[in-house]
């Protein structure tokens, strides 16, 4: 079991050097790494005080009220720098460039203001199987002094060959029809502009090249830059009112195209109070095409 502890979050001028290299061919491989196996390591943070200049350029671009509050999501985009590490300095089994972000789910027990230091542990954890390969997650937690105010789990694919490969018997895959917004349910229709990757880049540390430019997003499969699933949920998620302490699961579809528009549809935020469950889930604008699936469950 590796623990390692860090004074601040790692810049990402020292940490993508090493996401560079981790990428060259290696003669042999890289022999510490067991196939299909994930590290045992937990990397800590334990007096992260948060940069209110990054803080309140995430509040912008995502949407949120300047508030003194941690924006949900904030924690999540900043266990990031951890993750990478953790990815290129253990004995990580997969290919980065092949890991497709396929979920998230963020946990907040109670409003956590902007000003408090708290400390931030990010593991390793539920590697499984998939259809198309392995999944795997990365599960954050943070906490002021004692107490766990916030957890989050990023889940994501490792793309292999496996037994249902190309099978003829395979699902094939199906496209839910976008609803009808009734007149008090959560309705908005917004622009996603063609620069918003490299603008979110800027302030997330997320450089991948999928998200920068048509012309490098072409080189990984993609006609266009798509934007990042993470700002997709921060944007649905800032234009919601929040109680006290709840969680927000989502699974990211299909990719938003740069630039698009998109339809935010969803129920009335009010049934939390009655059923403690209200879903919502983002479209393109122009056709029925999923982009992302969201649960909010009152605590």
């Amino acid at each position: 079991m590796t623990i390692r502890e860090f004074k601040s979050l790692p810049e990402a001028s020292q940490t993508y050097p090493k996401v560079i290299k981790s990428l060259l061919p290696v003669v042999g491989g890289n022999k510490k790494a067991k196939k299909n196996v994930l590290p045992e390591a937990t990397y800590t943070v334990n007096e992260l005080k948060v940069n209110k200049t990054n803080l309140q350029n995430y509040r912008r671009i995502c949407g949120f009220a300047d508030n003194g509050q941690i924006p949900p999501t904030y924690f999540a985009v900043l266990s990031q720098s951890l993750q990478m590490n953790m990815m290129v300095d253990e004995a990580f089994p997969f290919a980065m460039l092949g890991l497709v972000h396929v979920a998230n789910s963020v946990t907040q027990h109670r409003r956590i203001a902007d000003s408090e230091v708290v400390t931030m542990r990010v593991s390793f954890a539920n590697l499984r199987d998939h259809d198309k390969g392995k999944q795997f997650d990365f599960v954050t937690e943070v906490y002021s002094e004692e107490e766990l105010v916030w957890e989050g789990t990023s889940t994501y694919l490792s793309r292999q060959k496996t037994e249902n490969s190309g099978s003829k018997d395979s699902k094939p895959k199906t496209v839910n029809q976008k609803p009808a917004a009734a007149k008090d349910d959560l309705h908005s229709i917004f622009a996603v502009p063609e620069d918003i990757g490299r603008r979110y880049a800027k302030i997330s540390g997320d450089f991948n090249l999928i998200h920068i430019h048509a012309v490098t997003a072409k080189a990984f499969g993609f006609p266009k830059a798509i934007a990042h699933g993470m700002w997709s949920k921060a944007k649905c998620l800032s234009l919601m009112d929040f109680p006290e302490a709840y969680t927000v699961d989502v699974a990211f579809k299909l990719p938003i195209l740069l630039p698009s528009e998109v339809e935010l549809i969803g129920d009335n935020l009010k049934k939390l109070q009655q059923s403690g469950t209200v879903e919502f889930d983002l479209y393109s604008a122009k056709n029925d095409m999923p982009h992302l699936a969201g649960t909010i469950k009152k605590l």
